[in-house]
């Protein structure tokens, strides 16, 4: 157990799910519940405005409980966007264009928490909704612009295989 961030009690946690409005996959729930409630990665904790994962800024709340996006769903609709980015010159229209990419990029790690921060813009996901709930991705969207999902032994890697490795999967 981790002094610094003790384990939730079970009445925590389903305060927590509400507030979220969320069920946890069941292997981070028992790590919150057993463990600790973020040793190696951003702490779940109640805050002045409910609960939250402390230091998190990242994670869109509104859309959490939005089924997390395979990359693929939105892989036409991305490029369709970057093929028309209307030049710089016309403000108005690229402008709007801007917010339209902004929307969708929102839209691409909706039903997922931003778990740990690696530095320079990239980002673990504990995925919390949605077909891939309970699984592990990556954010590298700073250098590769894609969201990839961490894998172990050629399948999907959850919560309790990141945990097991010390909080480090890398995508490649």
């Amino acid at each position: 157990m981790d002094p610094a961030h003790p384990p939730l009690t079970e009445a925590q946690i389903r305060e927590a799910e509400g507030d979220l409005g969320i069920t946890f996959p069941d292997a981070y729930r028992d790590h919150l519940s057993r463990v600790s409630r973020g040793a190696g990665f951003r702490p779940l904790w109640r805050g002045p405005r409910g609960w939250v994962w402390y230091g998190d800024s990242d994670t869109n709340y509104g859309l959490l409980t939005e089924p997390f996006p395979h990359p693929d769903s939105y892989a036409a609709y991305d490029a369709e966007l970057g093929d028309r980015e209307p030049p710089r010159e016309d403000a108005a229209a690229w402008a709007a264009w801007d917010d339209e990419c902004g929307v969708l990029e929102e839209r691409k790690t909706a039903g997922a928490v931003y778990l740990q921060e690696g530095g320079c813009g990239f980002s673990t996901l504990l995925v919390v909704t949605g077909p891939h709930r309970g699984e592990m991705w990556f954010d590298s969207r700073a250098t590769c612009d894609q969201i990839l999902p961490l894998k172990i032994a050629g399948r999907p890697a959850t919560f309790t295989d990141w945990r097991d490795r010390g909080f480090h999967l890398t995508p490649w």
